[in-house]
C-alpha cells in the first residue's frame, strides 16, 4: 500500500530546469595548470613519504601537464583502485585511486564545493567545512533542550540509519541530480568519468565521493525539510535524527521517508538501526549515548579507544582521544586514562 506518494510534477520538472547553473568557464577552472598544482600541493598534506607520492612527485611539473592535457583534449580515463580494508571501527572495503587521479579529485573538489556548500541546508554535517561529529552532537545537544524544554517534558528521537549506504549510491539518479545543477555538458562529462570509474556505488577512498554523496543526500534533506516541514532534524552522513515531543508524529513521518528514499534514491533504511526512543533512555549517535543534560562515550567506542591506547603509547593518540573526550561527561574516564600505568 502506497502511503505517501512522490512524483515529479511537470512544473517542477521546469523549475528544475531553470534553476541549472552554467558554471561558465568551470571546466577550465577545474582542469587549469594552476588549479592542479593547488590541487597537489594541498594533496600532499600528510603524504609526501608514500611511495607512490614520491614517484609522482619526481616529474611533478610533467605529470600535473599530461594530466592537464588529457582533461583538455578529452582523452583522460581513470585508473584503477587498489582494494584494502580497515577496521574504524567496523571493517570497511577502501578503494585508493592512483595518486593522478587523486590530485584531480581534489580539483574538482576545490572548484565545485563552494557552490554546492550553498544548496546544502544548515544542520547536514558530513564532510564540509567546519562542520563535522563535534558541531553535530552539539546541535543535537541544543535542540533536545529546546524540544524537552529542558527536560520537563517527554522528547522522543527518531534515528534512522541508511543501509549499506555507499555500495547502494544509484549512478543514475546521482547523474540526474547532477543535471540539475550543472549545464556544462564538460563538467558533467568529467564527473560521469569519475563516477563511472567505479562498478557499483562510490568508493570510500575518492574525496569527489565526499562530495558527491551530499549532492546526492541534499535530495533528502531537501524534502525532510521542505516537503514535510520537519523542524528538528539532523544528518551526518547516512545516519540522521528527528526530534520531537510528539513521538505518534514521528511515526507518521519514518514511512514517507522510507517510500523517498526508496523511490527517488533507490536507498533503504537499515531494518535493524531505526528507532523512536525517548531521550531519557539514552540515544547513540555518532559515537555517544546522548541524554537531555550529559552524553557518555558509546561503550564500544570506549572499548576501542582503550586497545589502541594499550596498542600505541605515543603522546599524539593520548593527546587524540584527551581531546575527543572533551566534549563529552568523561571525568572519570579521563582520570582512568591518566592513571595508567
Amino acid at each position: 500500500m502506497i502511503l505517501f506518494r512522490i512524483e515529479a510534477l511537470p512544473r517542477e520538472r521546469e523549475r528544475e530546469r531553470e534553476s541549472r547553473i552554467p558554471f561558465h568557464d568551470t571546466f577550465n577552472s577545474i582542469i587549469s595548470l594552476e588549479n592542479l598544482l593547488i590541487s597537489w600541493q594541498e594533496f600532499l598534506k600528510g603524504k609526501r613519504k608514500r611511495k607512490d607520492v614520491v614517484r609522482f612527485s619526481i616529474k611533478i611539473i610533467d605529470n600535473i601537464i599530461g594530466l592537464h592535457n588529457d582533461l583538455a583534449l578529452k582523452t583522460y580515463r581513470h585508473g584503477f583502485y587498489h582494494a584494502f580494508k580497515i577496521n574504524d571501527p567496523k571493517p570497511r572495503d577502501i578503494h585508493k585511486a592512483s595518486v593522478r587521479d587523486r590530485v584531480l579529485h581534489h580539483a574538482i573538489f576545490r572548484i565545485l564545493y563552494p557552490y554546492f556548500e550553498k544548496k546544502f541546508i544548515f544542520d547536514s554535517y558530513s564532510c564540509q567545512v567546519n562542520k563535522g561529529t563535534h558541531k553535530a552532537i552539539n546541535r543535537f545537544r541544543k535542540l533536545s533542550r529546546i524540544v524537552s524544554a529542558n527536560n520537563t517534558k517527554a522528547c522522543w528521537v527518531l534515528k534512522g540509519d541508511i543501509r549499506k549506504f555507499f555500495a547502494n549510491i544509484d549512478h543514475q539518479v546521482l547523474n540526474d541530480i547532477l543535471w540539475k545543477y550543472i549545464e556544462d555538458e564538460d563538467v558533467l562529462w568529467l564527473l560521469g568519468n569519475i563516477i563511472d570509474s567505479f562498478p557499483k556505488g562510490l568508493p570510500l577512498g575518492n574525496v569527489t565521493s565526499q562530495l558527491f554523496i551530499n549532492v546526492y543526500m541534499n535530495e533528502f534533506d531537501q524534502f525532510v525539510k521542505r516537503n514535510l516541514k520537519v523542524k528538528n532534524y539532523i544528518r551526518y552522513c547516512d545516519d540522521f535524527v528527528i526530534l520531537s515531543s510528539d513521538k505518534s508524529y514521528l511515526e507518521e513521518l519514518l514511512p514517507k521517508m522510507s517510500e523517498f528514499l526508496e523511490q527517488k534514491l533507490k536507498l533503504s533504511l537499515h531494518p535493524d538501526k531505526v528507532f523512536i526512543k525517548a531521550l531519557s533512555q539514552g540515544i547513540d549517535f555518532l559515537g555517544w549515548v546522548h541524554f537531555c543534560h550529559h552524553r557518555v562515550l558509546r561503550t564500544a567506542t570506549k572499548r576501542r579507544m582503550f586497545k589502541r591506547l594499550k596498542e600505541s603509547q605515543s603522546q599524539e593518540t593520548l593527546a587524540s582521544y584527551l581531546g575527543l573526550l572533551k566534549h563529552g561527561n568523561t571525568h572519570k574516564l579521563v582520570k582512568r586514562i591518566l592513571d595508567r600505568d
